[in-house]
């Protein structure tokens, strides 16, 4: 536990709050004014455990690095979590401003994935023109690679595979507030359990309330349409604020899901959040401009 408490402090003691955010405020209102589009509906790309509408800009690398500990309700000789943990490191990249690509590999399960999203459509009010809110495609493959239990008895790479498509709604209905759906599909080659069905259809649905120049609480919520009865799985739910800082976007969460891929916290989650089974978690971005 003691890496990661320093893995922390060293990424925290990076953060500047300064006039810099002050000017970035100024600069997100004047672009906007000038644009007519909406800007920043979301500080960062992924609102908890799902991703927001915003994609980054051509040219920026975005280092994201996540970590979820273990149940709060695990007791005092877990230490309420924090003795068990799953973590996940990435990297998104802005192909253009409207296209990015991303890869990561999580502890959970060891899996590595990828993905593609694409700015459809911007919300856009003036200038002759009228869009009331955002688009985004995205497509996402994940591939588990941890090891059978049982010597000679090796999934086959194609059965590790899990797809996942999802089309991103959201509308800025003030600078305080914002609110995205994200109709959901995933399809799993093999599945845990016979019962479990392959392809899983949901619903997410999440918001943000600005609290102030740097601090907004966010949540979002997944609700699975054909979760079959005496499934295990839960519906995954999280809240948690988001803090800026210069470069950085530091999130702190509560939520039910361990893992922070879509085919996992969508289709997988197995604790109820209402019956104390939550997780502690964060989410540090750090943006880095490697070309024009």
């Amino acid at each position: 536990m003691r890496s990661y408490i320093t893995i922390v402090l060293l990424i925290s003691s990076f953060f500047r709050v300064s006039g810099q955010e002050d000017l970035m405020d100024l600069v997100e209102k004047e672009t906007e004014a000038e644009s007519n589009y909406a800007e920043q509906t979301f500080k960062g790309t992924r609102l908890v455990n799902g991703h927001s509408i915003e994609t980054r800009k051509k040219g920026v690398l975005d280092v994201i690095i996540g970590h979820r500990f273990g149940r709060l309700n695990s007791g005092g000789y877990e230490l309420f979590g924090l003795d068990d943990s799953q973590a996940r490191l990435g990297v998104d990249y802005g192909i253009t401003d409207r296209l990015n690509a991303g890869v990561g590999r999580s502890s959970f399960e060891k899996t590595f994935d990828g993905f593609l999203k694409y700015k459809i459509v911007r919300q856009q009010n003036g200038g002759g023109r009228n869009v009331p809110l955002s688009v985004v495609a995205l497509t996402s493959v994940a591939l588990n690679t941890l090891k059978s239990t049982t010597p000679g008895n090796e999934p086959s790479f194609n059965s590790r595979l899990t797809y996942t498509y999802q089309a991103i709604l959201a509308r800025k209905f003030s600078p305080s507030f914002s609110f995205q759906l994200s109709p959901s599909w995933v399809h799993r080659n093999a599945v845990p359990q016979s019962q479990d069905p392959n392809d899983v259809y949901a619903l997410g649905a999440g918001g943000r309330l600005k609290l102030s120049k740097r601090l907004s609480l966010n949540a979002e919520y997944y609700y699975q349409f054909n979760r079959p009865d005496g499934s295990l799985t839960q519906n995954s739910f999280a809240v948690g604020f988001d803090v800026e800082t210069g470069g950085h976007v530091f999130q702190l969460h509560f939520t039910n899901s361990r893992a922070m891929i879509e085919k996992a916290f969508i289709a997988e989650t197995t604790g109820d959040f209402f019956d104390g089974d939550i997780h502690f978690g964060f989410n540090i971005s750090r943006t880095f401009q490697l070309h024009e």
